[in-house]
């Protein structure tokens, strides 16, 4: 079934949402987007996300012609108006159109879309078995360079990640800061776990700071673990008791092998389950009625 799609101040068919080829988004990757969730008829920690939605778009001086309150109306509607009460919502602002050249001025007016649709990240089966991951030779790039607070459009750091995961026959890749230690996912958050601690990278390594990674933090804490942002290396991650990773499409997966190196027991482990369920249990209650 075709869904509705919001650009720029109406909601049009899917086959009708088309944007310029002389759109900075599409010809530079200039612009920002979030990735949100719908569970049972509430948007997950929707504020959460518009907030930093409009704090990338301020970061890279992209004028969003709606104010915050708008955006939250703009995508509860974008669920309405598809009939979904479990939805995946890509919300995405990019400079506009432009000419050629690459200066940001030559756009007068950003571009605003809303798809509200279901996603699968990883298949079901791999919650059941957990992930095979490996290490990217792909360094996640320094905050001086682009801050990953920034969520940008330009997601070619990860996707060469993701393409070297592909190649080795994995489902997601860690990648290391330039120093070597633990960052992130090229999509996800990563936790290790040792006994009752649950432990993360730590903000400064250049990671993003994700919505799904605080909510889990603050349901580890309410469950009785000590949470620690801190700096690893894969020493540690290769001995933990547990890894995970988190994120919006993907909530809670388990980490099962790394580098060839088994986690645990080789089975997802105990600590993700109580976690997942804590996670799921908190979203259908924490959220912006649709």
């Amino acid at each position: 079934m075709s869904k509705r799609i919001f650009l720029d101040g109406a909601f049009v068919d899917q086959e009708n949402a088309r944007v310029s080829v002389f759109d900075h988004g599409y010809l530079y990757g200039d612009g920002v987007f979030e990735g949100i969730r719908a569970y049972g008829g509430r948007i997950f920690r929707l504020d959460a996300h518009v907030d930093r939605l409009f704090a990338s778009a301020k970061t890279v001086m992209l004028e969003i012609p709606y104010s915050k309150a708008e955006i939250i109306d703009l995508i509860r509607e974008a669920c309405r108006v598809n009939g979904l009460q479990d939805a995946y919502i890509r919300l995405v602002v990019s400079r506009g159109v432009g000419d050629l050249g690459l200066d940001p001025v030559k756009c007068p007016k950003p571009t605003v879309v809303i798809i509200a649709d279901s996603i699968t990240l990883y298949p079901d089966s791999l919650y059941r078995s957990g992930l095979k991951v490996c290490t990217s030779s792909i360094r996640r790039q320094r905050a001086e360079a682009l801050n990953p607070q920034i969520k940008s459009l330009n997601y070619l750091n990860s996707i060469l990640a993701k393409i070297e995961a592909n190649q080795r026959g994995c489902q997601e890749v860690v990648m290391l800061s330039e120093e070597g230690f633990v960052a992130e996912c090229s999509a996800d958050n990563i936790f290790m776990v040792r006994g009752r601690k649950v432990i993360t990278p730590a903000p400064h390594l250049g990671i993003l700071l994700g919505i799904t990674r605080s909510a889990v933090m603050d349901v580890a804490r309410s469950a009785g673990y000590e949470v620690i942002e801190t700096t690893f290396t894969r020493h540690e991650l290769w001995n933990a008791d547990e890894v995970f990773l988190t994120g919006t499409a993907a909530e809670i997966v388990s980490v099962v092998s790394i580098d060839e190196r088994v986690v645990g027991d080789g089975k997802p482990g105990p600590v993700a389950a109580d976690l997942l369920t804590g996670f799921r249990d908190l979203a259908r209650r924490d959220g912006t009625l649709i």
